[in-house]
């Protein structure tokens, strides 16, 4: 053999090698791809394929917490109907995934069709006609919910600004029984009849509704956040009294000023801000029926708090319903007990928790000066710092400095025991960004 010869052996055997080796590693990569559940192709119209993998974290851009049926869709469900929710994505990014919810149905609930699109910022049903994508579950664009349960989408490729609303549509062809929902969105949304899910257009939703239905989270994502905080309540986090379709809730103003503190280069947790409240809530009660609606704090806190994807801190503001709909005097003990509890649950996962003192309420129907009393020992006792890692004092920051009873008439919705959307505004500009950093304490 002669010496070029020899170099053309070995020339043709390296190159040998290099093809198996990136066979190989492909091979590999598609295999751990679709473990992790593979992005749908970005086309719209069309179904979906896998597609190269983004960079970032995955965390939550926006959810609600499911609360019950929704009184009118016992039997029939929304059988035949395009469902379009509206929601505002707090986090921005490059990938998108969502988690729909049948806990309150008594039957499968099957989803035939379902997409994902930006809006088109006017306000309407309408989508922006390029950012259509069409949602796949496991691969195929049709699922099945058990009752009981819920499924999460597979990941697809979109760009998520943050600050924008999203719509999601799901369409149901048969019945399925109760709708489970979230009652108190302060967001419109809108109904179709027929499938319409992939209508940009938006002429067909004819149909506004205020209430989130079978959606409860959409993650994203994202190169902003690297973790996420979980505002974990009653109706004073799920903003009841804040103006609708205005994102006017103390989460998400929060959610605003942690980005806004990002971006200037302060020393900050680069973290996203989803809230779970629901209107009612108590830390030790359940609601009416099997499973309960409006399920206490103890009950739901693994499933609305501690599920979230990268979940580092939550945010805890509950209590003052356990006050105001005990028919008798609530034990405040018994409150911070509940609280501790939930605490322990978040540390046994490594997160930290701040907690809120409760805010006053005299001027509202329930209020009497033996709760006050109560709600005054409960803060107390928060404020001591033998419950939560950190304190937000919403009370010291919203009550009224004539009346510490009563809220500061400028931040009273006027029902005296939710704020104003000036109320809300000062919640979140009284939060200390600095305590979302750190880990929880082992012992409190």
């Amino acid at each position: 053999m002669t010496k070029r010869q020899g170099h053309a052996v070995l020339s043709a055997l390296v190159a040998l090698v290099v093809a198996v080796s990136a066979a190989i590693y492909l091979a590999v990569a598609a295999d751990h791809g679709a473990s992790r559940g593979a992005l749908t192709d970005d086309r719209p119209h069309h179904g979906s394929s896998a597609a190269p993998a983004s960079t970032g974290t995955w965390v939550g851009a926006w959810s609600t917490s499911p609360v019950g049926g929704e009184p009118g869709t016992e039997q029939q469900g929304l059988a035949g109907h395009s469902v379009r929710n509206v929601v505002h994505a707090g986090t921005g990014g490059t990938s998108a995934r969502i988690t729909l919810s049948n806990l309150y149905g008594q039957t499968p609930l099957t989803l035939t069709h379902a997409s994902i699109a930006l809006s088109a910022g006017d306000g309407t049903a309408a989508a922006d006609p390029e950012s259509m994508r069409r949602l796949t579950f496991n691969g195929a664009t049709s699922v099945v919910v058990p009752a009981g349960e819920q499924v999460v989408s597979d990941a697809v490729r979109l760009a998520v600004p943050h600050d924008s609303d999203v719509l999601v549509t799901t369409y149901s062809p048969a019945p399925s029984g109760p709708v489970t929902y979230h009652p108190h969105a302060r967001q419109i949304s809108y109904v179709a009849a027929g499938d319409r899910t992939e209508d940009a257009t938006g002429t067909p939703y004819t149909e506004q509704t205020p209430y989130w239905r079978y959606l409860t989270s959409l993650d994203v994502l994202s190169n902003e956040a690297a973790g996420t905080v979980v505002a974990f309540g009653d109706s004073i986090t799920d903003g009841i009294t804040s103006t609708t379709g205005t994102n006017h809730r103390w989460p998400d103003l929060l959610a605003g000023r942690l980005r806004t503190a990002v971006e200037g280069g302060r020393r900050v947790p680069r973290y996203s801000v989803v809230n779970e409240g629901i209107s009612g809530n108590q830390v030790l009660a359940d609601g009416l029926g099997r499973p309960a609606e409006n399920q206490s704090g103890l009950g739901r806190f693994d499933r609305d708090a501690l599920s979230h994807p990268n979940v580092k801190v939550v945010v805890i503001d509950l209590g003052v319903n356990d006050i105001l709909r005990n028919p008798g005097l609530a034990d405040p003990n018994q409150i911070i007990a509940g609280l501790r509890t939930l605490v322990r649950e978040a540390h046994a996962r490594g997160l930290k928790v701040v907690g809120a003192t409760l805010m006053p309420f005299r001027g509202h129907r329930g209020w009497t000066a033996a709760r006050e009393t109560v709600r005054q020992e409960v803060d107390a006792r928060i404020r001591a710092g033998g419950v939560y890692d950190a304190v937000v004092d919403f009370d010291k920051a919203l009550r009224d400095p004539y009346d510490p009873r009563r809220l500061r008439p400028d931040y009273d919705s006027g029902d005296h025991l939710h704020p104003s959307d000036p109320g809300f505004a000062r919640m979140a500009a009284v939060f200390d960004l600095s305590t979302l950093g750190g880990a929880g304490r082992a012992e409190l």
